[in-house]
């Protein structure tokens, strides 16, 4: 079975973040690149609303299940060629343990820290720290060339708008007040910081190794990605989530699963494939600006389900992220 080629770069396995290289706005694809990074967008923000859609789960049956939904998912489209009498694209070895590393990055190990983090700490404090993975991408994947004095309007617009999101009230969050103290509280924010940092990583490493791996699709890239997120959920499973007889029990299971198939197929495996485009055909610094639209997507869902409209101060900074988008994507002409 022919496996898929790969350039023959030292260190491939290992991507080094150095100096970015700058992707001009104006290059061929980068409408695309923006409207990719827009949909990744709109699709993660479904996982702002999901599970509100049933209740009586844990965050980590969530986090399970999407995944092994994704992971299935993901090994029915690597098999799909044979129905057409196809080979199907296999990753070489060096392309799996990639995937595999870079996975428990951006999948599996980044949500689990974000679930310890917000179990040990209330949600206030690790949302806020999330919330700043845009700004971290933004600042690390400058490109060369670009000067800080062009980035600065859409950073300013952006901290601005996280800053005022902090201070709207959330549902079915715990109050930092409420959150427990001590050990376990500075453990909790460790992990939110850790999570941070995973996404952060996987941001940038995962578009450089896109860059110098311009043979793989991005659909097949998000394929193998998708495996092996389902067999990280797998190992997993037994450990965090509830037993099977327990869920076997809940009377709104079927329409869980409904919703963890929904959110790994839309915000894990088809938002993997948009990012991966995004990344591919903008900078660094312009895609993590895009990953802002994940929570105007997400607000816009929430008071959707809500039947409410936004307030104000809601409204704002909706306006500041997209003013913000807005002024990144001029700064990178």
């Amino acid at each position: 079975m022919a496996l898929q080629s790969e350039p023959t770069l030292p260190g491939d396995s290992v991507v080094a973040v150095g100096s970015v290289r700058a992707v001009p706005v104006r290059s061929p694809g980068w409408l695309g690149g923006i409207l990719a990074g827009l949909a990744a967008g709109a699709l993660w923000g479904m996982v702002f609303v999901a599970p509100r859609t049933v209740s009586g789960f844990a965050a980590e049956d969530y986090v399970v299940w999407r995944y092994l939904a994704c992971g299935v998912f993901s090994l029915g489209m690597l098999c799909l060629p044979l129905l057409r009498g196809q080979r199907p694209v296999l990753p070489t070895w060096r392309q799996a343990w990639a995937a595999m590393w870079l996975t428990v990055l951006g999948y599996t190990g980044y949500y689990l820290l974000l679930v310890l983090a917000i179990e040990r700490a209330g949600s206030v404090l690790p949302t806020l720290v999330i919330g700043t993975i845009p700004i971290w991408v933004m600042l690390l994947g400058k490109p060369q060339g670009l000067l800080w004095r062009g980035l600065l309007p859409g950073l300013g617009l952006t901290v601005t708008g996280l800053l005022l999101m902090m201070q709207m009230p959330h549902d079915h969050t715990v109050a930092v007040t409420d959150a427990p103290t001590g050990g376990t509280f500075w453990l909790g924010m460790a992990c939110a910081v850790a999570a941070m940092m995973s996404w952060t990583a996987y941001a940038l490493l995962n578009a450089a190794w896109l860059r110098r791996n311009p043979g793989v699709s991005s659909a097949d890239w998000a394929t193998w990605s998708g495996i092996a997120a389902g067999l990280g959920a797998l190992c997993g499973g037994p450990v965090l989530g509830t037993p099977w007889n327990d869920l076997m029990l809940k009377p709104d299971l079927p329409i869980f699963l409904l919703v963890c198939t929904a959110t790994g197929i839309g915000a894990a495996w088809v938002a993997s494939v948009a990012w991966n485009v995004a990344s591919r055909r903008l900078s660094p610094s312009l895609a993590g600006q895009l990953i802002v639209s994940e929570t105007v997507f997400g607000v816009v869902y929430a008071y959707g389900w809500d039947g409410r409209w936004p307030s104000g101060t809601e409204w704002m900074a909706c306006t500041l992220f997209v003013l913000g988008i807005l002024a990144s994507i001029r700064a990178h002409r």
